[in-house]
């Protein structure tokens, strides 16, 4: 295997190294504007110089393409924002070990095992998807009534066999900006389905996430999250060290379809869309620990659910909805552990809200157990409130073990 390396300062030199599979590395300096898409050959490693180095492409494609064994360092990515700014070459038989390293992009960044991609893993040590617009992509996981709409940062494996999985890890991964969101979820991870092909991730750690679906009102069959382990993932451990902020329609925070052993939130997790919910399981979590507040304020958003799957243990700091329909807690399986530090509260009265792809009227409940859902233990400190007229602080249409609230179950009304 050859090591030689070489550095290019133009976009010409660029284009010949990277079609000259003789070269190991290609190191970028400065900024290069009007770059066709580039296809890293097996092996080759990119990088920039210094902190200058950026890749503008050419207005309307895709930018980067990898292919098996590569890795991109230190390197502003800049391609239209509905487009790919790094993708990869479904047509090689594996990822190799696939690695981004200190990357910030502007357009998505997709990463999919499908057609001849069978195997490979993907290390992310720093990645910054500044603005991205996911809408457009077609391929959308359907379960639960619903499609998703990708995210700013997707790995997918989509392959059917089970035997093909796809491993990784994934650190210092954020996306968009409070004022400027990314389009569509914000990351997404997904096996192939239900059954099919896996991924695994052994650690998955985010930092500030903004994303907004611009789901039409009234769509009820689309959703997004800003950050989604979706099915046939398996996940170790999600650490999410910065803010999660959903904007719009069934922007759901934190959604999980897959297996994920250990989910820690240590920042605010926020929903400002109707029907977007902070913390909903449809899959497994072992341990589930949201240590800053969950808050919503949409019409029928709700702050924690499980509606399928189950979650072992889950503790909150605290959990406030304002709106209509947005419901604090509502269990509709059987979970086990479940404890909130600082309160329950909700200000909504009743209204519409999406419950797998159908929308139903909900009143703002703080604490909801549904026909079917179960818990061993719920603890709460800080009580539980409603303020809206007629809506009732609890809602106990299953089994729980023991309950325990400490500082009172209040309805206040608001009239």
């Amino acid at each position: 295997m050859t090591t030689s390396s070489i550095v290019v300062s133009s976009v010409a030199e660029l284009v010949r190294a990277v079609q000259d599979t003789g070269i190991r590395q290609i190191v970028v300096s400065g900024e290069l504007a009007d770059v066709p898409t580039l296809r890293l050959s097996p092996g080759q490693v990119l990088q920039g110089h210094d902190d200058d180095a950026a890749l503008i492409f050419a207005t309307g494609i895709d930018g980067l393409q990898l292919t098996t064994d590569n890795e991109v360092h230190s390197l502003h990515l800049v391609a239209s924002s509905d487009r790919r700014a790094i993708h990869n070459d479904t047509q090689v038989e594996s990822l190799g070990r696939l690695v981004l390293g200190e990357v910030t992009t502007i357009g998505q960044v997709q990463i999919l095992a499908r057609d001849k991609v069978r195997s490979g893993h993907v290390e992310v040590a720093g990645l910054d998807v500044v603005s991205a617009d996911a809408r457009a992509q077609a391929d959308r996981p359907q379960g639960f009534g619903v499609h998703v709409l990708q995210g700013a940062f997707t790995l997918w494996n989509m392959q059917a066999d089970a035997a093909v999985v796809i491993s990784a890890r994934l650190v210092g991964l954020s996306a968009g900006r409070a004022a400027a969101p990314v389009l569509g979820s914000g990351i997404f991870v997904s096996g192939a389905g239900f059954e099919g092909g896996r991924l695994t991730v052994s650690l998955l750690e985010t930092g500030e996430i903004h994303s907004d679906g611009r789901i039409a009102p009234g769509t009820p069959d689309m959703i997004t999250g800003g950050v989604f382990t979706v099915f046939n993932a398996f996940v170790d451990t999600v650490r999410n060290l910065g803010p999660v902020v959903t904007y719009g329609q069934n922007d759901m925070v934190l959604d999980n379809w897959g297996s994920v052993d250990h989910w820690v939130a240590e920042e605010k997790i926020t929903s400002y869309g109707p029907s977007g919910i902070g913390f909903v399981n449809f899959g497994l979590v072992n341990e589930l620990e949201v240590e800053a507040p969950i808050e919503t304020f949409g019409q029928g958003a709700r702050g924690f659910n499980v509606y399928a799957g189950t979650v072992n243990r889950a503790v909150f700091d605290r959990i406030t909805t304002h709106a209509d329909g947005a419901v604090g807690i509502q269990i509709s399986q059987p979970i086990g552990y479940l404890s909130v530090r600082r309160g329950l509260e909700t200000f909504g009265g009743t209204g519409d809200s999406l419950v797998k792809g159908v929308v139903l009227k909900l009143s703002a409940i703080a604490l909801s157990v549904k026909p079917g859902g179960s818990a061993r233990e719920i603890d709460i400190d800080g009580g539980v409130t409603t303020h809206g007229d007629g809506v009732a602080p609890l809602e106990m249409l299953g089994v729980v073990g023991r309950l325990s609230i400490e500082g009172g179950v209040n309805a206040k009304q608001t009239h």
